[in-house]
């Protein structure tokens, strides 16, 4: 069992930081030992100054041979200091830390490590740290030093001495997986990993630890899903659905034509929902692509049928944003059919009157966030249970909901686009129905990926597109900043606001939003956007997921490198969904070849298909020093792209132990079943 207990437990972690850490979800020592570092910061030995490599972190040793300069150029205030060997020359610059310059005397003797960058032929490192010759080399060098996320007063010297206080002092955790499975993988033991995965002894026991971790990450996803699959399998429905005339009448009143395989789609669910046993499809469609239409005809076509459907979304917003949808097109359309939006704001005495009508049947959709999930709400007659954005609920979160039917049809709807065969393993236990082209009309979006030095041209535009009566996004990766200093500058929500109140006329409304924010207060924000009492809206990727405002025609991307593809596409697909041309501008921050190669697919191309294929050729194996890309389903570090050769491994490994032991009822899969109740009772997985 996992054994976990508050954060405070934990000596030298009290009030204060301990809020700090609830800020980045950490409360209990569990979540503290599973808040993985986000990259290394590797400690090599100095080199020689021709050995520096543009756009990466070098490390050199020197001598001052003069004392460093301080002057002013364009507001900042730059200390620049010079070093040389006998194979060049190298600009040591310092901004805005007037301070450094007393350290930086001729004769000063210390080891610098920073960013190298060139200008005017001149090899320059940026911010550098500054480090005694002796303490650099016997405490430091060949070390791989933990860099986790952080948030405003929270440090990372903080939350070192706190995973290392708890490592020290926890008990050795016991190792589920079977010796004999363990050795044929050839991992390390979960104990082991746990402990490396935070201080590594070596780049090789780094990637050991990883590896592991990874493999679990997938094989408890998978097999979950599989012994769901395997206890449904063949179960028979008590809601068949008949063909109903009213349905093809509605389809034929549509403002707008079904594509081929929107229709492909509907066809598979409606002969699902008629054959007598329990459907359980995954609907997968790019952004825009009409994903919400089927649902609503799957809705449709249980309630034509006398049966109720429920809609979980993972949002208030995106909730409401549906109600409204549903709502409208059965008004247009004149059909008796009641739909009712209960969610987390939804008054106490509004929640009574609709859990009434859900239990007596005068409601016939029922849409909502987690809030449906709870004990108080009964159904009549639950025959169609649908999520939106599957991958952001747990599987327990969805079978509570499923519970309340007794076994209904259940369909889920994911915009991410992931290749057909990861596809295949991630979603072992549904049956998959792909919407793969764009309704008829809609405008392509415009891309361009450019450097910093654009952002001027940036604002320009947006200051037109409002000056047209449009709205724009802006993404940034961080709520705020950091207290230690980034080696990149990374753009963070509420700084950026309060820039672009500067840079704008007071007329430009400028909101933010972010994840930190309450519920009540993210979808007040959300609705003044989509109302248009807001022009431009500064957030975090919290407006990834479903929100549709036509009227919003740029989204600008800050730090666009530092997301996944996938991502990115996603935030992408905010914009287009008027009828007015829509543009997306990604900043990109880094100088590596490799970013520039990655953001050129989504430059290049606005479908989310063969941008997830690109993705999965271009990344091979992950780069485990790096940020981890993927953000397509919430694993803390595993990536199903590059790693998809250890996705494949545990996927067969779950199906194996599931076809000999469903149950996991053999001794040597006690430990699997044990860790596998634990996390389901901590993660609601």
């Amino acid at each position: 069992m996992i054994m976990t207990e508050n954060i405070r437990s934990i000596k030298g972690v009290g009030d204060k930081t301990a809020e700090l850490f609830e800020r980045v979800g950490v409360s209990t020592t569990e979540d503290l030992i599973h808040y993985y570092p986000k990259v290394y910061e590797r400690f090599e030995e100095p080199s020689p100054i021709y050995k520096l490599v543009i756009g990466s972190i070098g490390t050199v040793e020197g001598v001052l041979s003069k004392d460093a300069t301080l002057n002013s150029f364009n507001g900042l205030r730059i200390v620049n200091a010079y070093i040389s060997d006998m194979t060049g020359r190298l600009q040591l610059s310092w901004y805005n830390l007037p301070y450094i310059k007393g350290n930086l005397k001729a004769g000063a003797h210390y080891v610098f490590r920073g960013r190298i960058a060139e200008k005017n032929g001149r090899l320059i490192m940026q911010q550098p740290k500054l480090y005694v010759p002796s303490e650099y080399k016997n405490l430091l060098a060949g070390r791989l030093c933990p860099l986790y996320g952080l948030t405003k007063g929270l440090t990372q010297a903080a939350v070192r001495k706190a995973v290392k206080e708890y490592i020290n002092n926890k008990k050795e955790e016991k190792e589920y997986l079977p010796a004999p499975l363990l050795k044929r993988l050839q991992m390390t033991e979960a104990d082991r990993a746990l402990r490396e995965i935070h201080f590594p002894g070596s780049e090789e026991s780094l990637i050991a630890a990883r590896r592991r971790l990874v493999f679990d990450e997938f094989f408890f996803f998978m097999l979950m899903s599989m012994r769901t699959k395997a206890q449904v399998e063949g179960l028979r429905s008590s809601f068949v659905t008949r063909p109903s005339p009213r349905l093809l009448s509605f389809i034929a009143s549509l403002p707008y034509e079904l594509t081929r395989p929107q229709l492909e789609a509907y066809k598979a669910i409606v002969k699902d929902m008629s054959s007598g046993r329990v459907m359980n499809r995954l609907i997968q469609g790019d952004v825009g692509s009409g994903k919400t239409i089927i649902a609503v005809l799957a809705m449709l076509n249980a309630a034509m049928s006398g049966y109720q459907s429920a809609l979980m979304a993972p949002t208030e917003v995106l909730a409401a944003q549906h109600y409204e949808t549903v709502k409208g097109l059965i008004e247009n359309a004149g059909l008796e059919v009641s739909c009712v939006l209960i969610t987390g704001s939804t008054k106490a005495s509004e929640k009574r009157m609709y859990y009434e009508m859900a239990q007596r049947h005068e409601a016939d959709i029922i849409i909502g966030t987690h809030a449906l999930i709870r004990e108080e709400l009964e159904f009549s007659s639950l025959g169609l249970v649908v999520t939106d954005e599957q991958h952001r609920f747990g599987v327990r979160q969805r079978e509570k909901l499923n519970a309340k039917g007794g076994d209904p049809h259940v369909l889920v709807m994911s915009a991410t686009p992931i290749p057909r065969t990861l596809a295949l393993m991630l979603y072992g236990d549904l049956d998959i129905s792909v919407i793969n082209s764009m309704p008829k009309g809609r405008i392509p979006i415009k891309n361009c990926v450019v450097g910093p030095e654009y952002r001027k041209n940036a604002y320009r535009f947006i200051a037109d597109e409002v000056k047209k009566g449009r709205q724009a996004y802006v993404i940034c990766p961080r709520v705020e900043a950091e207290d230690e200093e980034d080696e990149d500058r990374i753009e963070n929500v509420l700084d950026y606001t309060e820039r672009l109140r500067g840079i704008f006329p007071e007329t430009v409304r400028i909101r933010s939003l972010h994840g930190g924010m309450k519920p009540s207060e993210k979808a007040e924000i959300m609705g003044s956007f989509k109302a248009g009492d807001t022009d431009i809206l500064v957030s975090t990727t919290v407006v990834e997921v479903g929100v549709d405002v036509p009227n919003a025609t740029v989204i600008m991307i800050e730090n666009a490198d530092r997301f996944g593809l996938a991502q990115l596409h996603q935030l992408r697909g905010r914009v287009g969904r008027g009828r007015a041309q829509s543009y997306c501008i990604m900043i990109n921050s880094s100088d590596s070849e490799k970013s520039r190669e990655r953001l050129e697919i989504l430059n290049r191309t606005n479908d989310g298909f063969e941008i997830a294929e690109a993705d999965l050729k271009l990344r091979g194996p992950g780069d485990i020093f790096g940020v981890r890309q993927s953000g397509e389903l919430e694993f803390k570090l595993a990536d199903i792209y590059s790693d998809s050769e250890l996705l494949g491994l545990a996927g067969d490994m779950a199906k194996r132990l599931v076809a000999e032991d469903v149950e996991l009822s053999k001794p040597e899969n006690r430990g699997i079943k044990e860790r596998l109740g634990s996390l389901q009772a901590r993660f609601s997985i």
